[in-house]
């Protein structure tokens, strides 16, 4: 595997049409997940309108779903205690899994979600064992959380709740087309969904709201942007935010419109806690260019890997990386 350490490389390298990363999640996605592989000839034409059907999250249908992920966010449930990881985790949990696959009747919360979440969180907690391809039978009970997961998933359970996306319910169609693709496997295409949704942003949420709450005045500024923008109703349970709404938090999370100098506590908050990489897989022998004369030769297989956290710590790009951005006025957002 070649690392690219230069972040002014990560654009043409993610764009290069001799790096491909389709082939490197059908080999390492299915024996996650799973499903049979996706790619070589079994099920002709579903690798094309899966990623055609990615277009139901975008524009107008993506801010459908950030509305109706507003809404569930504010939906009550009693009071209780909790840590703050569990209780982030199992705020978006609960409210993407809603918005995406809907519920038992309109409205209404899953009675197992607390159990489904329990599954996930076991599940995903070796998550990069199984993306390294470690047999999910050496990984103690995470083949039974995966599988109390798949049968929460199997087509005749999603078919029966209410209230869910568009992109779902195009997909379901789409996997009942497909006579070889058994029940579970079309549960396990779905757990890839439930995967992609929640797996970054439950954590992402944690970290930004650790953050704010070690800082008092960054949470102050936070607090005010959000009655700003919300009204004075903000927090009851009819505030339900949209597209246009996020736009204005520009201190909560939005990246275009902060005045030159600052970031968003969120923005923040992925650049000191987030290690996520991206992975290509050379299609042919060539010499990747690496600026200037420099080459750098890769064989027909070879694995290319994108790691922003380098650049999020290097000094040479942000100077004192392991301390917090600031806002106008001298007031840290995160530490």
């Amino acid at each position: 595997m070649t690392f690219i350490m230069d972040p002014l490389l990560y654009a043409s390298v993610a764009r290069h049409g001799q790096l491909d990363f389709h082939q490197f999640s059908d080999t390492v996605a299915p024996g996650t997940f799973g499903y049979p592989p996706v790619l070589g000839g079994r099920f002709p034409g579903l690798h094309e309108q899966i990623h055609r059907g990615y277009r139901l999250l975008q524009g107008e249908h993506l801010s459908a779903l950030t509305r109706s992920v507003g809404g569930r966010l504010l939906q009550g449930g009693g009071w209780r205690s909790a840590g703050l990881y569990d209780f982030c985790n199992a705020v978006v949990f609960e409210a993407t899994f809603l918005a995406l696959f809907g519920g038992p009747a309109p409205g209404a919360r899953h009675a197992d979600a607390g159990r489904l979440r329990e599954a996930f969180v076991r599940f995903d907690s070796v998550f990069p064992l199984l993306i390294a391809q470690v047999p999910i039978g050496l990984l103690g009970r995470t083949g039974a959380a995966r599988d109390r997961l798949l049968r929460g998933f199997l087509p005749h359970k999603v078919a029966s709740w209410c209230g869910g996306s568009l992109f779902v319910r195009t997909r379901c169609e789409l996997l009942d087309r497909y006579e070889a693709l058994e029940d579970v496997d079309k549960a396990a295409h779905h757990l890839t969904i439930l995967w992609a949704s929640v797996g970054n942003t439950g954590p992402a949420s944690f970290w930004a709201l650790y953050h704010l709450l070690r800082h008092p005045e960054g949470l102050r500024r936070v607090r005010q942007e959000l009655h700003a923008v919300l009204g004075p109703g903000a927090g009851g349970r009819d505030v339900k935010l949209d597209p246009e709404q996020l736009g204005r938090l520009v201190y909560l999370e939005r990246r275009d419109q902060r005045p030159p100098s600052t970031e968003s506590a969120v923005s923040e908050s992925l650049r000191l806690a987030s290690a996520s990489m991206n992975i290509r897989v050379a299609q042919e022998d060539f010499g990747l260019r690496l600026g200037g004369e420099r080459t750098a030769a890769v064989r027909k297989g070879d694995f290319i890997a994108l790691y922003p956290q380098s650049m999020h710590l290097d000094p040479e790009v942000y100077e004192e990386p392991q301390v917090r951005r600031r806002p106008p006025g001298g007031a840290a957002l995160v530490s």
